[in-house]
C-alpha cells in the first residue's frame, strides 16, 4: 500500500545531489583578484587578453590561479585570482604599467576585485555562490527616471527636418511645420497640396501615422510615429542609457554591478562595494561628446605619426582608423544626432550605419560637405578630455539630415559603431528619484543576523516537531532540511541576488513548509483516531492533506506572483525567494516526506503502530 516506485526515489536522490552541488559554493568564500576592463569606448577586451595578462604576471614573477575571460561584461573583462592580498596589490601595479603605454591616458582599467573560491569542477557545472545585494554587501543604490519625453522631442525634431526636405525636393508648398507634444503639425492652404504631401510621406516614411485635421483655409496634417515605433523609440532611449552607464561603471572593477531596466522608463543602478556616493554620481553623470571633423589631407595618409602636425589641426593616435590628423574645428557635434542604426544595405547586403540629424544638424552638415565630395571625414568620441577615433569615412555625396557610413567589415562592427554614435552621451536626461547607501559593516551584520535567525528558527522548529510528532516529526524535519537545501541551491543555480528581504523570505518559506507537514501529520492522526490501520492511515493522511496543501500554497503563490509583477527593488527580491520557496516546499513536504515515510514503514507488512505522538481519542458516551 505504501510503496514508492524506484524512479521516485531516484528523482529524490538526484534533487538532493543537485541541491548539495549548487549550495556548496556558498561556503567556499572569496579570494582576492584583479579585474581588467576597457578604459576607452573604442577598445574591447577580447578573450586573447587572458594570455597577455598571464604572460605579464609570469614575467613579473607573480603567481596567480590563472586569468579567466568574462564575456558577459559589456566590453568584456579579464579576472585573475590570487592566493593573498600582497600578490593582488603587486599584480594591479604591474598590470597597470604593462598594459598601458601612458598611465595618464589609460587603455585598460585594472581594479581590485574578488572571485569565489569555488573549485573549477563546480564552476564547470555553473555552480556558483549567490550574489549578495547591497543590504548584505554594502554599496550604492540609485533608481533613475529617464526623461523619454525629451528623447521623443529630439527624434521629432529630426523628423521635422526630414519632412521639410522631402516636401521641398518635391516642390510641395506648405504653410509651416511645427513640433508639438504629440508629433508634427504641417499646415497647408489647399486640400490638393495636403493630399499630395500625405501620399509622399506615406510612401517615404511608413513609420509615421498621418491624420488630416482642420477645415477651410486652416488645413493641417498631423504626423507622429505609430504606437509600435513610439515604443521602440522609448526602448531605444532606455537601452542606450543602460549601455552608456554600463561602460562608465566598468572602471570601478565591481564584481557584479546591477544596471537594469525597471518598468517602462526607469533604470536601477546598484554598485556593490562602492560607498562613495559623490564618486558614483560623478561616474554616472559624466558627459561624453561626439565631434565630426574633416581630415587634414595635406598630410599623406600613413605618415601621420611621423609628420609635423599643421597649425589648426590635431593628431589622434587611438581608436579605429587611427592615427589620423583632423582639423580642430568640428563641423558638427553629437548633440545633433537623433539616431544611428546598423542595417544591411538593400542592394549590396553589406553592413552600413544609417545616421539621422535634427534640422539644424542637417543644415550644418549640408553646408560643410557641399563641394567636398571625395574628401575624408572623421568621427571622434571625447571622454575625460581624450579623443577616440570611431571611424574615418569618405564623403560620396553632399550630406544632409540623413546619411550612411559604409565600409564596415561586419554587421557586428556596424552595430558597435552605431552604438558608440548613440552612446557617446546619454540618450535622454535622467534624474535620481531614489538613493540609498549601505556600509560594508552593516552588510556583514545583516548577513550574521539573517543567518542566525534562519538557523535558530530551524532549530526551534526541529525540536518542537520531534517532541510533538516523534518519528514523524523527525521525517518532517528531514524534509524541511531538504527544502532549505533545494531553495538555496536553486537560488545559487539561477544566480539570484540575495537581499535582506530575501533572507526573510527564506525564513518564511521554512514556516510555510513545516505547516504542510503539520497538516499531513494531523491528518494521519485523524485517520488513526477513526480506527484505520496504520498503513491505511498513512496513505489516507497524505492523500487527503494534499488538496489542502495545494490550495493554501496556490493562493500564497498568487500573492507572490503579484508582488513579483508589480513590485520593485527589495519587494521583487522577496517575491522571487518567496515563490521559489513555495515550489520547493510543496516538493519536499509532500513528495520527499512521503518517500521517507514509505521507506521506513512501507517495508512492514503487518504494521501495528506508528510513532506520531499522542493520539487523543474522544471519550465515548
Amino acid at each position: 500500500m505504501n510503496r514508492y516506485s524506484l524512479w521516485k526515489y531516484i528523482l529524490i536522490v538526484i534533487a538532493v545531489v543537485m541541491g548539495v552541488l549548487y549550495t556548496a559554493p556558498n561556503f567556499f568564500g572569496e579570494a582576492p583578484a584583479v579585474q581588467v576592463t576597457s578604459a576607452k569606448a573604442t577598445v574591447k577586451v577580447e578573450s586573447d587578453m587572458t594570455a597577455r595578462v598571464d604572460q605579464v604576471l609570469q614575467k613579473g614573477g607573480i603567481k596567480s590561479h590563472g586569468a579567466q575571460f568574462d564575456f558577459s561584461a559589456n566590453q568584456g573583462s579579464v579576472r585573475v585570482r590570487f592566493a593573498d592580498i600582497d600578490a593582488q596589490f603587486a599584480a594591479k601595479s604591474l598590470l597597470e604599467r604593462e598594459l598601458n603605454a601612458d598611465l595618464n591616458d589609460r587603455t585598460y582599467n585594472v581594479a581590485f576585485n574578488s572571485l569565489p573560491n569555488t573549485p573549477a569542477w563546480l564552476q564547470a557545472l555553473h555552480a556558483l555562490p549567490m550574489y549578495l545585494g547591497l543590504d548584505l554587501r554594502g554599496g550604492v543604490h540609485f533608481l533613475m527616471q529617464v526623461d523619454t519625453a525629451s528623447y521623443l522631442k529630439t527624434r521629432r525634431q529630426g523628423q521635422e527636418s526630414s519632412v521639410r526636405t522631402m516636401l521641398r525636393d518635391k516642390s510641395i508648398r506648405h504653410a509651416g511645420i511645427s513640433v508639438t507634444a504629440n508629433g508634427l503639425e504641417i499646415k497647408f492652404r489647399d486640400e490638393e497640396t495636403r493630399l499630395k504631401a500625405k501620399d509622399l510621406l506615406t510612401s517615404q516614411m511608413p513609420d509615421l501615422t498621418l491624420t488630416l485635421a482642420g477645415a477651410g483655409a486652416d488645413l493641417s496634417l498631423l504626423a507622429d510615429m505609430n504606437p509600435q515605433k513610439l515604443k521602440e523609440a522609448v526602448d531605444e532611449a532606455v537601452i542606450q542609457n543602460i549601455v552608456t552607464l554600463s561602460k562608465r561603471v566598468n572602471e570601478l572593477g565591481l564584481s557584479e554591478p546591477v544596471i537594469q531596466r525597471q518598468g517602462v522608463d526607469r533604470i536601477v543602478v546598484e554598485l556593490p562595494g562602492v560607498v562613495d556616493v559623490a564618486r558614483a554620481k560623478d561616474i554616472i553623470g559624466r558627459q561624453a561628446t561626439l565631434e565630426i571633423r574633416m581630415v587634414d589631407e595635406s598630410v599623406t595618409r600613413g605618415t601621420e605619426a611621423t609628420t609635423t602636425v599643421p597649425l589648426g589641426s590635431e593628431l589622434f593616435t587611438s581608436g579605429r582608423d587611427a592615427p589620423v590628423i583632423l582639423y580642430k574645428d568640428p563641423i558638427l557635434t553629437g548633440d545633433y544626432i537623433t539616431s544611428a542604426d546598423a542595417r544591411p544595405d538593400r542592394q549590396s547586403g553589406l553592413p552600413d550605419v544609417d545616421i539621422s540629424l535634427n534640422g539644424e544638424g542637417g543644415r550644418k552638415m549640408l553646408d560643410a560637405t557641399r563641394g567636398k565630395i571625395g574628401k575624408l571625414m572623421g568621427i571622434v568620441l571625447f571622454e575625460k578630455g581624450k579623443g577616440e577615433v570611431l571611424t574615418v569615412a569618405r564623403i560620396q555625396a553632399e550630406l544632409g539630415s540623413t546619411f550612411v557610413i559604409t565600409g564596415q567589415s561586419s554587421i557586428e562592427t556596424a552595430r558597435d559603431l552605431a552604438l558608440l554614435l548613440r552612446a557617446g552621451s546619454l540618450a535622454a536626461p535622467m534624474v535620481i528619484i531614489e538613493e540609498r547607501t549601505v556600509g560594508p559593516q552593516l552588510g556583514a551584520e545583516n548577513i550574521r543576523k539573517g543567518f542566525d535567525s534562519t538557523l535558530y528558527g530551524f532549530a526551534a522548529i526541529a525540536v518542537f516537531m520531534m517532541l510533538y510528532y516523534m518519528v514523524f516529526g523527525f521525517f518532517s524535519v528531514l524534509a524541511l532540511g531538504i527544502n532549505l537545501l533545494l531553495l538555496v541551491g536553486l537560488l545559487s543555480g539561477l544566480q539570484a541576488t540575495l537581499t535582506l528581504p530575501g533572507m526573510a523570505a527564506i525564513a518564511l518559506a521554512l514556516g510555510m513548509a513545516i505547516d504542510a507537514n503539520v497538516l499531513i501529520n494531523e491528518r494521519v492522526r485523524e485517520e488513526l483516531r477513526a480506527g484505520n490501520t496504520p498503513q491505511a492511515a498513512i496513505a489516507l493522511g497524505f492523500d487527503r492533506a494534499w488538496a489542502t496543501i495545494l490550495d493554501s500554497n496556490i493562493t500564497t503563490l498568487i500573492v507572490g506572483l503579484a508582488l513579483l509583477s508589480f513590485g520593485s527593488g527589495a519587494i521583487r527580491g522577496f517575491a522571487i525567494v518567496h515563490c521559489l520557496g513555495i515550489l520547493t516546499s510543496i516538493f519536499s513536504a509532500v513528495f520527499v516526506s512521503r518517500g521517507v515515510v514509505n521507506l521506513w514503514y512501507g517495508r512492514t507488512k503487518k504494521l501495528t503502530s506508528v510513532k506520531i505522538g499522542q493520539i487523543w481519542k474522544p471519550k465515548e458516551g
